[in-house]
C-alpha cells in the first residue's frame, strides 16, 4: 500500500484538531506528525504529543537549517512541521495525519505533492465565533484577529481537493475517514496493480485463445 500525508485545514475552532484525533483513535493505518510551535502550552497539552513547543530562536533556526516541510507565522506565533516527522511515519507504513492552517498546507504540498487536502467548514460564522468565545482563552482583541483571520482563510478553499462541513463531528469524522479510504485506491497509489492488470489480461488471452481454438 501506498502511504500519503492527509491535511486537515479549517479557521481556528473548525474542528480540525478533533477530527484528527478522532481518526487516530480509529484507524491504525494513521500516525500523527507532531507539530512544532513557539506558542505556550495550552492547559492539558504536553510536549512532545500535542506539539513539540520551541523557543522562538530555536525555531528559527531549525527553519534555516531547511528542517521543516512547512512553516508559517501564525497570530504572533510560529508553527511548523518537520520533514524528518513525516519521513518517521510514512516509513512505518502509515498514512499521515496533520492538522494544519492554510499558509502551511501549501508550502506542504509543494515538499509532499502526494498530500490529500481536506477543508473542514464550520456551519456558520455564528457557530464558529461561538466555539471560540467557548474555550474561556480568547479576550475580544484576540477573538476578532481570529474572526479575521478565519474570513481569510475561507477564500483558500479552491485549493483544496475535499470540503467538509463540520455540523455533525460523527458524520464529518466518517466523512474524512472514506475520503482517506478512496484516495487509497486511486490507481497511481496503488503501485502493484499494473502487475495484476498484466496477469489478468494474460489469463483473458489465454481463455480468448482456447475458446477460439474450440470453434
Amino acid at each position: 500500500m501506498s502511504t500519503f500525508p492527509v491535511i486537515l485545514s479549517a479557521p481556528s475552532g473548525g474542528g480540525k484538531t478533533t477530527i484528527a484525533r478522532r481518526l487516530l483513535e480509529r484507524r491504525r493505518d494513521l500516525g500523527y506528525s507532531v507539530s512544532c510551535t513557539t506558542r505556550a502550552p495550552r492547559d492539558g497539552e504536553v510536549d512532545g504529543r500535542d506539539y513539540r513547543f520551541l523557543s522562538r530562536d530555536a525555531f528559527e533556526a531549525a527553519v534555516r537549517r531547511g528542517e521543516f516541510a512547512e512553516w508559517a507565522e501564525v497570530h504572533g506565533n510560529l508553527y511548523g512541521t518537520l520533514r524528518s516527522e513525516v519521513e518517521r511515519v510514512l516509513g512505518t507504513g502509515r498514512h499521515v495525519l496533520m492538522d494544519i492552517d492554510v499558509q502551511g498546507a501549501r508550502q506542504f504540498h509543494a515538499a509532499f505533492p502526494q498530500t490529500v487536502l481536506v477543508f473542514v467548514l464550520p456551519p456558520s460564522g455564528e457557530v464558529l465565533k461561538a466555539r471560540l468565545a467557548g474555550r474561556g482563552s480568547e479576550d475580544r482583541a484576540k477573538l476578532l484577529v481570529r474572526l479575521r483571520n478565519a474570513r481569510a482563510e475561507l477564500s483558500e478553499v479552491g485549493r483544496y481537493h475535499y470540503v467538509v462541513v463540520n455540523d455533525n463531528l460523527d458524520r464529518a469524522v466518517d466523512q474524512v475517514s472514506a475520503i482517506i479510504d478512496a484516495e487509497g485506491l486511486r490507481h497511481d497509489r496503488v503501485h502493484e496493480i499494473e502487475g495484476q492488470v498484466e496477469g489478468l489480461i494474460a489469463q483473458l488471452e489465454q481463455e480468448i485463445h482456447v475458446f477460439s481454438q474450440d470453434d
